[in-house]
C-alpha cells in the first residue's frame, strides 16, 4: 500500500484528492491546523496530524520516513495587501520548509500544487513554454506562487524529486470559499456586477486525478498546466444563473468601475483592518483574460480537461445544496433543474 502525506487536505482540492487516494487504496496522512474543519478528510479515512508549515519541528514529526509521496496543496490564496506578509510565510517559506523535510525524509516524490498565477498576466494563451512573469510584489498571490516554485527547485538541486502542477480556475464539489461563492452571492441577489475578463475553468476531480498521475508519470522538475474550458465571466455567471433559476446577466460591468471599487475598498480597509470583498488584486484578476493550454498534461499525464462548464458548476451547486448553504427558497426551484 502506497502512503501519501497531504497538506491542504481540509480544503476544496485537498478533499477531492484524499477521496481519490483512499479509493485507489492509498494510506493518507493529512496535515491540518488546530482550527481546520477536518470532517471530510476524517470521513474519507485519512489519518489526521496537527502541525504547521511554519513549524519545521512539527513537520519533521508529521512526515513519515521514506513516504511514497508528499502532495503539497496548502496555500494562502488571499488577494489583499493586508495579508501579504503572512502569505509570504505560508506560500514561500512554508513550501521551502516542507520540501526540505521531504528531501530529508527520503520521500519518493513531492507533487507541488502551484497555480497558473505563477505565470503572471499574459496577453496570449499560456503553456509551459511561456515565461513566468509573476514578478510584481503588489500581486501577492501571483508573486508568492512563482517564488514557492523557486524555493522547491532549490531542494531539487539537492536531490528532491518534485513535479509542479499549475491548475487554472478549479470548479466542483466540496468548494465553499472559491468560485462557489458566486452561487451564494447570486442566490442572495448580492452580485455587484459581472467582470469583463475570462479564464480557463477545470474540473476538480480531473485536477485531483492529475496529482496522482503526476506521481506516477510526471517528470522531475517539470511544470504541468491543468487548464480546461475557456469562458468569459459573463458566460460563467450566466451558467450559474440558469442553475439557480435566476435571470441571466446580459452585459458586463466596465473594468474601470471594478478597479475603482477595488481601490476604494482597499482604502477603507486601511482603517478597518478587514479584508474587503473586492481588492485591487481581485479587480486585476477578473478584468483580464487568463487563458491557458494543457496539451502537455494531456500527452504525459492523461489529463483531459474536457468536462463541460455546466457539468462542473452543477456539481458545485449540488454540493452547496447538500450542505444547506443555499437559501431554502432556492432549494425547491433548483431541484427542478437537476432532473
Amino acid at each position: 500500500m502506497k502512503h501519501a502525506f497531504v497538506t491542504g487536505g481540509t480544503g476544496f482540492l485537498g478533499a477531492n484528492l484524499i477521496e481519490q487516494l483512499i479509493e485507489c487504496g492509498w494510506q493518507v496522512t493529512a496535515l491540518h491546523r488546530p482550527e481546520s474543519d477536518t470532517r471530510l478528510a476524517h470521513n474519507f479515512g485519512a489519518e489526521l496530524v496537527e502541525g504547521s508549515l511554519a513549524d519545521i519541528s512539527s513537520l519533521q514529526r508529521a512526515v513519515p520516513e521514506n513516504i511514497d509521496a508528499v502532495f503539497h496543496l496548502a496555500a494562502n490564496t488571499s488577494m489583499w495587501r493586508g495579508r501579504r506578509a503572512q502569505q509570504w510565510r505560508d506560500n514561500v517559506e512554508g513550501s521551502a520548509t516542507l520540501a526540505r523535510v521531504a528531501r530529508q525524509k527520503n520521500a519518493g516524490r513531492m507533487i507541488v500544487t502551484s497555480s497558473i498565477s505563477a505565470y503572471g498576466y499574459q496577453k496570449n494563451p499560456i503553456d509551459e513554454q511561456s515565461p513566468q512573469l509573476a514578478d510584481d510584489p503588489r500581486h501577492g498571490y501571483l508573486y508568492t506562487k512563482k517564488r514557492a516554485e523557486i524555493a522547491v527547485r532549490k531542494e531539487i538541486e539537492q536531490g528532491l524529486d518534485a513535479v509542479f502542477l499549475n491548475p487554472c480556475a478549479i470548479v466542483g464539489k466540496y468548494d465553499v470559499t472559491g468560485w462557489a461563492q458566486t452561487f451564494l452571492l447570486m442566490a442572495g441577489n448580492q452580485l455587484p456586477g459581472v467582470p469583463p475578463g475570462s479564464g480557463s475553468f477545470c474540473h476538480v476531480a480531473e485536477v485531483a486525478q492529475a496529482h496522482i498521475d503526476a506521481f506516477a508519470r510526471g517528470r522531475c522538475g517539470d511544470n504541468y498546466i491543468l487548464a480546461g474550458i475557456d469562458a468569459s465571466f459573463l458566460e460563467f455567471f450566466a451558467t450559474i444563473a440558469r442553475l439557480l433559476n435566476k435571470p441571466e446577466p446580459k452585459r458586463t460591468t466596465p473594468a474601470a468601475a471594478i478597479y475603482g471599487l477595488g481601490w476604494l475598498s482597499d482604502l477603507v480597509s486601511r482603517f478597518t483592518g478587514r479584508e474587503p470583498a473586492i481588492t485591487p488584486e481581485k479587480a486585476a484578476l477578473v478584468n483580464r483574460c487568463l487563458i491557458a493550454r494543457c496539451d502537455k498534461a494531456r500527452r504525459e499525464l492523461g489529463y483531459s480537461g474536457d468536462v463541460p462548464l455546466e457539468t462542473m458548476l452543477r456539481e458545485s451547486r449540488d454540493w452547496l445544496l447538500t450542505r444547506g448553504l443555499l437559501p431554502s427558497d432556492e432549494n425547491e426551484t433548483v431541484k427542478e433543474t437537476s432532473h
